[in-house]
């Protein structure tokens, strides 16, 4: 097992508001114990929440982050409190998506990452942003993202 204790990680075992904005918000990564190995983690973010940056309503999103890690990974918590800071952030759909993506990508440096942004309906009409950084290596599951298309009320 890794010894995680000296990774320097500022929000992992301590008390940790969430950042007001995502420019302000830490991602951190960990050492990959399995690095050599290729897997997939995926993070799924059912409840995101941003808001319009010209109406300033709120805007809802689930969010669906498959990465393949090289030798970090991305550290749970600090994602969370990371997607917590868009909350009050406005921004339109498709920048807090592409954002989320290349912010990872900084953070842990993926062999090939994909999000997919199912966002709920704003003035009728659902918006879906898809991202993906990389070629996903040979021999890797990718499963399909299970998100339905949105249906209205059927």
């Amino acid at each position: 097992m890794s010894d995680y204790s000296q990774t320097n990680l500022s929000q992992l075992g301590h008390a940790a508001a969430a950042p007001d904005n995502p420019e302000d918000a830490v991602l951190e990564a960990v050492p990959n114990p399995q690095a050599g190995t290729d897997f997939l983690a995926r993070f799924t973010v059912p409840e995101f929440t941003s808001v319009c940056p010209v109406t300033g309503q709120p805007d809802f999103a689930h969010l669906v982050i498959d990465i393949v890690p090289d030798a970090l990974l991305i550290e749970s918590k600090s994602l969370k409190l990371y997607l917590t800071s868009f909350r009050n952030h406005g921004a339109f759909h498709e920048d807090c998506t592409v954002a989320i993506a290349q912010k990872i990508i900084a953070a842990a440096h993926p062999k090939w990452l994909r999000i997919g942004g199912y966002w709920f309906p704003r003035g009728g009409i659902p918006i879906d942003v898809f991202y993906q950084y990389g070629d996903a290596p040979q021999g890797v599951w990718i499963p399909d993202q299970g998100v339905s298309p949105y249906r209205g009320r059927g």
